[in-house]
This record gives structure tokens, C-alpha cells and sequence, in this order.
């Protein structure tokens, strides 16, 4: 029984492991290049990463709206003397409520929101760079872009932030699955292993009789 409990609960792992790395909360350093707002459309791949602008629920597959969205910059990536290796890559932020659904982030103020980051671009020349807080995945393909839930900024991009709301999350949800599996442990040891000890002995016996023993 112990490969079986392995494979499960690796499984279980990933899917956990994926849908907290898409939910929690995690901030980015950027620099913010522009705000503008473009009509996307919505179709059954993409629109499970969308909300429909009323309280926060799945935007429906075939229609399609306006999206407030903020374009960034990430820092250059530098060697130690200093010189530029690879220019910053940008990344686009969607900028829509959550409302009162899934994940809960009760997010109301878009258009307070867009006007921060409006205020907050500034060009290569002379940078502010920004902590965005947001939750999500970029996806090319279907078309998904991580919801930006704050902004504020910050004294530089080498700027270190600490996940402290992801860290105490992540550990209650650690000391969760322990639990859940130490009472599949003993619910295992106390009424699988039995049953399937009995079952054993019952077919061991069956078989003696058909061979005459």
C-alpha cells in the first residue's frame, strides 16, 4: 500500500501546489509604462481566468468587454560590474474587482486603482519603481493575465519583501494536509489493512477447498 499512498499523495501535492501558486498573493518590482483600457474578448479557454465585471463571477464564453490594464517593466538583469545582461521583460497586468467571489480578495476600487498606476508611470530616464500585489498567471495561450490588486511604491528595484501573508497561509495549510493524512494513516491501519488482510485469508481457503484440501 505504499507506492498507491505515494502516488496520491503527489497528486494531491501538485494540484495544491498549482492552485495555491495561482491564488495566493504574490509582488512583483516594476516599473509602470502605461494604463489603458482595450475590449477583449472571451471564449470557453480563456474565460475562466476573467471576471464579468459584476460582483466577480466567470465572464460568459463568446461576449467580450473592456479591460483595464497596466503595462511594466521589470528591472535589467545586471552582472556584478554592473553591466546590462538582458533587458527588464515586461509583463501586462489586468486590473479587475473581484467582488465578493473566488479567490477573496474583495477587491472594489478598480478605477482607484488604474488612476494609482496612471500616477505612478515614469520612463527609463528617471524610474519609480512599484510593488504590484497580484494573483494569477500570464498565459499566452489562452489569453490570461494576473490581476493586479495594489500598488505602491517603492525605494528601488533590489527592494527585498517578505511574503508574510503567503508563509503563515502555506503553513496552516501544511499543517492541514498532515492531519488529513495522519487520519488516512489510521483509517488505513485500522479498517483497509484488516479488510484486505480478511479477504486474503477468505480467498487462501476458497482455494484450498477447490483443490481438495
Amino acid at each position: 500500500m505504499r507506492w498507491p499512498r505515494i502516488i496520491i499523495l503527489l497528486i494531491v501535492l501538485s494540484i495544491l501546489g498549482a492552485f495555491a501558486h495561482y491564488t495566493l498573493p504574490q509582488r512583483d518590482i516594476v516599473r509602470i509604462t502605461g494604463t489603458e483600457s482595450v475590449r477583449e474578448e472571451f471564449t470557453s479557454w480563456n474565460r475562466w481566468f476573467y471576471a464579468d465585471g459584476e460582483g466577480g463571477a466567470l465572464a460568459a464564453a463568446g461576449s467580450n468587454r473592456d479591460i483595464r490594464f497596466i503595462n511594466t517593466v521589470f528591472p535589467d538583469e545586471v552582472n556584478a560590474a554592473g553591466e546590462v545582461t538582458e533587458p527588464g521583460r515586461v509583463m501586462v497586468y489586468r486590473n479587475e474587482d473581484t467582488g465578493f467571489g473566488w479567490p477573496p480578495y474583495f477587491k472594489l476600487d478598480t478605477a482607484d486603482l488604474q488612476a494609482e498606476a496612471t500616477n505612478l508611470v515614469s520612463t527609463a530616464a528617471d524610474p519609480q519603481w512599484v510593488a504590484i500585489t497580484h494573483y494569477g498567471w500570464r498565459l499566452h495561450f489562452p489569453t490570461a493575465y494576473p490581476n493586479a490588486v495594489s500598488v505602491r511604491p517603492v525605494d528601488g528595484p533590489d527592494v527585498r519583501l517578505i511574503p508574510w501573508t503567503n508563509i503563515v497561509i502555506l503553513l496552516i495549510l501544511a499543517a492541514l494536509i498532515f492531519l488529513i493524512w495522519r487520519m488516512w494513516e489510521r483509517f488505513e491501519d485500522r479498517v483497509i489493512a484488516p479488510l484486505v488482510d480478511g479477504t486474503a485469508v477468505r480467498w487462501a481457503k476458497l482455494k484450498d477447498r477447490l483443490s481438495g484440501r
